[in-house]
């Protein structure tokens, strides 16, 4: 079975290295970046195109909803995931309206995350099977 590789992206660094270190004791591949533009930069580079990004709302730079939009336009089939501190119902609507495949509050049961993570990369894993699946559009 394939790892999940996750991508979290949350100026509280500290949350985040500790957040990657308990979902890699839970079997899946995670890294952490501080801010939406180092996001952007790793899925520019096409280097590491993770299956599921975990996203906070207030960041200094582009905010959690701009970095979704940007993420979304740059690979549609990622997953996104915000995990937030400061949220409202209005940001969670407003994310699920660009694309969002979940909202989330901090603090969070770990085992809650993994199974949205779970949920999130089948999703991805059916989108790029459908794509590869589709007649190839006529030249």
């Amino acid at each position: 079975m394939e790892t999940t590789s996750v991508l979290i992206v949350d100026d509280e660094q500290e949350f985040a290295s500790t957040l990657a270190e308990r979902l890699e004791l839970r079997g899946l591949a995670a890294t952490s970046v501080a801010s939406g533009e180092e996001a952007l930069d790793r899925l520019r580079g096409h280097l590491e195109v993770p299956d599921v990004v975990i996203l906070d709302l207030k960041m200094p730079g582009i905010d959690g909803l701009e970095a979704l939009v940007a993420i979304k336009s740059l690979e549609p089939q990622v997953e996104v995931i915000l995990l937030t501190g400061h949220g409202s119902s209005e940001a969670g609507i407003a994310g699920m309206q660009r694309g969002l495949f979940d909202y989330l509050m901090k603090p969070v049961d770990i085992a809650e995350l993994v199974d949205k993570i779970g949920e999130a990369a089948a999703r991805r894993r059916r989108s790029l099977a459908a794509e590869a699946d589709a007649p190839a559009a006529p030249r």
